[in-house]
């Protein structure tokens, strides 16, 4: 049985890439060994080297929440805590995991774009060497953020040194990494381990990898326990080369590129078609491949019969739609003339 109807819900609605499932069916001959002992994850390790640092340790995992809790696992311990943006996938979407697997607190700060800064950082460094409060250990980002927003490379850069000052560990939650370094047109480390960060969760799956996610580390001596940890979590993948034969199509010859310009792209044509609709309100900029729009509460209906998308707050009616390797401009165009309708009536 299958549901063709066409998404702007979730870039995690697509199919899987073409190059990606070729090189799936490519790696599906003979027998290799297993948990990351084979050709294809020596290549794909060879080229997450290339592009975030020649000491950086790759890991595999099947999801990003297991991406972004592991990786903060290796950063912290209990009785410390870890700063991020209130909404952020780690507060809003990961159900209570970083608090059950690490025991760590986990302290939301507001901001209004979703960027944190060093300033709004400060505040929550207090009670340092209090044994009744949980102690800052590490901050975590997202680049690009939950509401579409890009962090500038200046700004990241602020944050690392904020890090090194504070003796505080940097984390990134890059699922969408790539949209970002496309949009700044900067390489993946200049987004990420150039300006500091200890750990990075690099995503796969929402640019059309299937169960593929990284955690990648500044340096052996940070992922020393890693795949201790990585095991008892259940993440470790007995049939790597599959991960690894993805990963090495999406790095290769900067797919991954490729795909980030093409989503963001769309995302523009998007934003640019649909700000003709009165009275649509765009209150964050679109800087990656997600467009944030309010919208009339009785529109909803009649656009979710278009393309499905979610509604990320039900008060303002604040939507979102999200746009990923496959989406072409006729969804762009199928959902702005249902707008025209609507905003005609």
């Amino acid at each position: 049985m299958t549901d063709n109807k066409r998404s702007l819900g979730s870039d995690n609605h697509s199919g899987i890439h073409p190059k990606a499932f070729e090189a799936l069916a490519q790696a599906n001959t003979g027998h290799a060994h297993s948990y990351g002992k084979d050709e294809w994850t020596r290549e794909a390790d060879k080229l997450f080297r290339e592009a975030f640092g020649a000491g950086t340790q790759t890991f595999y995992v099947f999801n990003g929440t297991a991406a972004n809790v592991l990786a903060l696992d290796s950063l912290v311990l209990s009785h410390q805590s870890i700063l991020c943006g209130a909404s952020s996938h780690l507060w809003q979407d990961e159900c209570g995991a970083p608090q059950r697997l690490i025991g760590c607190q986990v302290v939301p700060i507001p901001t209004e774009d979703g960027k944190l800064t060093p300033q709004l950082l400060e505040e929550h460094l207090v009670r340092l060497g209090d044994q009744h409060a949980s102690q800052p250990a590490a901050f975590s980002v997202t680049q690009p953020t939950e509401l579409g927003t890009i962090y500038s490379l200046s700004e990241l850069k602020a944050l690392g040194e904020f890090a090194r000052a504070h003796k505080l560990m940097f984390h990134m939650d890059g699922a969408r990494l790539t949209n970002a370094a496309a949009a700044l047109d900067c390489t993946l480390a200049a987004t990420s381990f150039d300006i500091g960060v200890d750990a990075l969760s690099f995503g796969g799956t929402k640019h059309g990898l299937l169960h593929c996610e990284a955690v990648v580390f500044k340096s052996k001596e940070q992922s020393r326990s890693f795949k201790f940890r990585r095991k008892q979590a259940m993440q470790l993948p007995s049939k790597t080369r599959f991960m690894a034969a993805q990963f090495t199509a999406f790095l290769q010859d900067e797919l991954w590129r490729e795909i980030a310009q093409h989503a963001n792209g769309m995302a523009q044509n998007l934003r640019e078609a649909a700000e003709k609709y009165a009275p649509l309100r765009f209150p964050y900029e679109t800087q990656a491949s997600s467009v944030f729009a309010e919208i009339p509460r009785e529109w909803l209906k009649a656009l979710r019969t278009t393309r499905f998308f979610y509604v990320w707050d039900p008060e303002t009616m604040l939507v979102r739609w999200s746009l990923g390797f496959d989406t072409t401009q006729e969804d762009i165009d199928a959902l702005c003339a249902t707008l025209a309708d609507l905003s005609a009536a």
